[in-house]
């Protein structure tokens, strides 16, 4: 072969590798975007030598840092795993490793450098091995979970707690009353707020749902921490109190309620004032829920007819007390 014809040749092939480098970085980035439009992070590892290789987005983006902030090694990786779940993902690596699993799989947290955490779904594989059948590379995918984590975390909030004023809901109520009632003596009250109607008619229902608001975290601020706090619905509350009836707990609880009830509310609009009335009964061994409740409601009732703004502890009248002043 002549020397031309060998120039032209080489001349050829270099213009056929540009070519090809075009097609594979032209295919390279078709697959980032295809990747990176569904939130799937490609990565490869390199066992021997700990490098990654991450195909479509850059080493750290999803953790916060910018390019090239953090090196794509295993080591970096394992450094960002959230302590409550670093022994859990390294132990579901090294298992498939090691042959005992068929594929990788953790979903877990990594610890975003905001000082947030970031819920990250992990797979991969070993997709290659040497003569003596230890692994060399390991590919997988990863997707950023902390949006859905956070769905979930919504979801279970809004099963668990009323979208007003955060209290336990009825729902919570019933688990929380189980709990309870196995540990030990348990009192429970009903409180309904007096002439919260009025404040509706006077001042508009968003001023109401303000003051229901207002009255929720003053009701939290009442109760002892070992208490549960919840809302039914419209304007009536539930406390779950772990304390026999006889407690001064159990009295001095439902007077701070009630002084809270009775405290003016300052509302954008104006200033309301409610009153409630309270009545507690305790749990006995027999009763779920709804027969401990109706016991409470009864009790707080006997206030509701006899004028309003009081506590009645158990089903004696000699039990009323007013106005928020302790006997």
């Amino acid at each position: 072969m002549s020397e031309k014809a060998l120039k032209q040749q080489i001349q050829n092939l270099k213009k056929h590798n540009a070519r090809l480098a075009r097609l594979a970085r032209d295919a390279r980035n078709k697959l980032s975007a295809a990747l990176d439009g569904t939130g799937l992070c490609l990565w490869q590892l390199d066992v021997p030598t700990g490098k990654l290789i991450i195909y479509n987005r850059r080493w750290g983006a999803m953790l916060g840092y910018q390019p090239k902030e953090l090196n794509a090694q295993f080591e970096i990786w394992r450094e960002h795993l959230h302590p409550d779940d670093k022994q859990n993902v390294l132990d579901a690596f090294y298992d498939h490793l090691h042959g005992k699993t068929p594929f990788y799989e953790a979903l877990h947290r990594m610890q975003h450098k905001n000082g947030t955490v970031t819920w990250v779904l992990d797979r991969g594989r070993v997709t290659d091995w040497d003569e003596n059948g230890n692994p060399l590379k390991v590919t997988g995918t990863h997707i950023d979970m902390t949006k859905e984590k956070q769905y979930e975390e919504q979801l279970a909030q809004l099963a668990n707690h009323d979208p007003l004023t955060g209290l336990a809901n009825r729902h919570a109520l019933l688990k929380h009353f189980a709990q309870l009632k196995a540990l030990g003596p348990l009192s429970i009250a009903f409180i309904d707020l007096d002439d919260f109607k009025t404040v509706n008619d006077t001042f508009g229902h968003r001023s109401g749902d303000e003051l229901l608001i207002q009255i929720s975290q003053r009701l939290r601020d009442a109760c002892p921490p070992e208490a549960i706090v919840g809302r039914l619905g419209g304007d009536e509350f539930v406390l779950l109190l772990p304390f026999p009836l006889s407690s001064v707990l159990v009295n001095s609880t439902a007077h701070r309620c009630l002084q809270a009830a009775l405290t003016p509310f300052e509302l954008d609009n104006g200033q309301a004032q409610v009153g409630a009335s309270v009545g507690i009964d305790e749990v006995m061994e027999q009763d779920d829920f709804v027969n401990a409740l109706r016991r409470a409601d009864r009790s707080m009732y006997q206030i509701k007819h006899t004028g309003k703004n009081g506590v009645a502890i158990g089903q004696t009248p000699l039990a009323f007390t007013r106005t928020g002043t302790e006997p």
